[in-house]
C-alpha cells in the first residue's frame, strides 16, 4: 500500500490517510454583531469540498480564541456558544465523509487587527474594525504597525484561560484534534522567540522562560482535551534570522525547536505541524519544494515525536517520497489544496491508495 494512504493512528483516533489541510484562514467571517467570528455558508462550502475530495484530517483555519485573538477583524472565532454551533454544522459533514475534523486555535498577538490579505492586509489604524493588539513586550511587528501594548501576568493567565475555554468549546462543536497555533509570529512564537520577547520577568529571557507561556497553553489545553483524542502543536522551526538576515539580532532556530519539542512531548503534544518563519518580516527564506521538510525531519529523528510536513507539498510522488523516506508521518497541503480539493482523490489514483468516495460520486471513481 502507499504510506501516503495507510491509516494513522494517534491515541485513540485513527485518521484515514496521511494527506491532511493546513489551516488558511479565508478571512470572510462577519465582523460584527452577534455572527461576529461565526462560519457561515462559505465555510462549510470550502471545508465539505475537501473532505468530498478524500481528504483525512482537515485542520480548520486559525481560529481566535478572544476577539483581540483574531488576525484580521473577518476571522473566524471560538469564544462563544454561536460560533460553536455553526462549527457543529461543518464537523458534522465532515465525519459523514470520513474525514477527521480538527481545529487550529489562535492568538494573533501583535499582528492582530489588520485588514484582509485582499484589501492589501495592512494594519487597521483608527479604522471602526481595529483593536489594540497585545503582545509579550511592545516591539512593532513591522513599519506602520502600532506599537502593542505588553501583557501583564495578570493578561497572561487570562490568555491561558481562554486557550483551555477554546478547547473545551471545540470539543462541544465535534473536533477531535485540536492544534495549538505556536508558529509564524503570532502571540505564542512572539513568546518563544528573542526577536521579540525583550522581558525581564519569568516569561522572557531564557529559554525556559520564554518557553513558559507556550507550556503553560498547552497544559490548560491537555487538561481539558479529552485524554483518548490527540493535541497537536504548530511551530515555525526557524524564524530564518540567525544566518540569513542582516538584523544583528538572533531568533528562534531549529535547535530551540528540537529542544521544545522534547518538551512539547512531555506536556502530552501528540504531533509537532512544522513550518518556519512568519515571525520578521524581512527575513530571507530559501523558498522551494518541500523546502520545510529537513525541518520536520530532523525533529522526528531526534525526539521522536510525530510530525507532519508542510510547505509547497504539491505533487503526490513528492508526498509519498516525504513518508516513505521517514522524513515525517504525514504532509500538511495548504495552497494545493485551494488549487485542487480533490488531490487526495488523484493521489489516490495515482499511487494505488484508497480514499472514501461519496455514493452520488461512484460512477466517478
Amino acid at each position: 500500500m502507499s504510506a501516503l494512504f495507510e491509516p494513522y493512528t494517534l491515541r485513540s483516533l485513527t485518521i484515514p490517510n496521511r494527506v491532511w489541510m493546513a489551516p488558511m484562514c479565508q478571512y470572510s467571517a462577519e465582523v460584527f454583531g452577534p455572527n461576529a467570528g461565526v462560519a457561515h455558508d462559505w465555510h462549510f462550502a470550502h471545508y465539505a469540498a475537501r473532505a468530498v475530495g478524500g481528504t483525512g484530517l482537515i485542520l480548520v483555519e486559525a481560529t481566535a480564541v478572544s476577539p483581540e485573538g483574531r488576525i484580521s477583524p473577518a476571522d473566524l472565532g471560538i469564544w462563544n456558544d454561536r460560533q460553536v454551533e455553526a462549527f457543529r454544522r461543518i464537523t458534522t459533514f465532515l465525519e459523514g465523509q470520513g474525514t477527521v475534523p480538527g481545529i487550529q486555535l489562535a492568538h494573533a498577538g501583535r499582528k492582530g487587527s489588520t485588514d484582509r490579505p485582499w484589501r492589501g492586509g495592512a494594519p487597521l489604524v483608527a479604522d471602526p474594525e481595529a483593536w489594540q493588539p497585545l503582545a509579550p513586550s511592545p516591539l512593532v511587528y513591522d513599519e506602520g504597525h502600532p506599537v502593542p501594548t505588553e501583557l501583564t501576568t495578570v493578561q497572561i493567565a487570562e490568555i491561558v484561560g481562554q486557550f483551555a475555554d477554546a478547547a473545551r468549546r471545540a470539543l462541544a462543536a465535534g473536533f477531535k484534534v485540536a492544534e495549538i497555533h505556536g508558529a509564524h509570529g503570532y502571540l505564542i512564537g512572539e513568546f518563544l522567540s528573542p526577536q521579540s520577547n525583550r522581558r525581564t520577568d519569568e516569561y522572557g529571557g531564557s529559554f525556559e522562560n520564554r518557553s513558559r507561556f507556550a507550556l503553560e497553553v498547552v497544559d490548560a489545553v491537555r487538561a481539558v482535551w479529552p485524554e483518548e483524542l490527540p493535541l497537536f502543536f504548530r511551530i515555525s522551526a526557524t524564524d530564518w534570522l540567525t544566518e540569513n538576515s542582516e538584523d544583528e539580532r538572533d531568533g528562534w532556530t531549529a535547535d530551540d525547536t528540537v529542544r521544545f519539542a522534547r518538551e512539547l512531548k512531555a506536556h502530552g503534544v501528540d504531533l509537532l505541524d512544522v513550518s518556519t518563519g512568519g515571525l520578521a518580516p524581512r527575513a530571507r527564506i530559501p523558498v522551494g519544494p518541500g523546502y520545510q521538510v529537513p525541518f520536520a525531519e530532523r525533529v522526528r529523528t531526534e525526539t521522536g515525536l510525530p510530525v507532519a510536513a508542510v510547505g509547497l507539498i504539491t505533487d503526490p510522488v513528492q508526498a509519498e517520497k516525504i513518508l516513505a523516506d521517514g522524513q515525517a508521518d504525514a504532509v500538511l497541503l495548504g495552497r494545493e489544496l485551494l488549487r485542487n480539493p480533490s488531490f487526495a482523490r488523484h493521489a489516490a489514483r495515482e499511487l494505488g491508495g484508497e480514499v472514501h468516495s461519496p455514493e452520488q460520486y461512484h460512477r466517478a471513481v
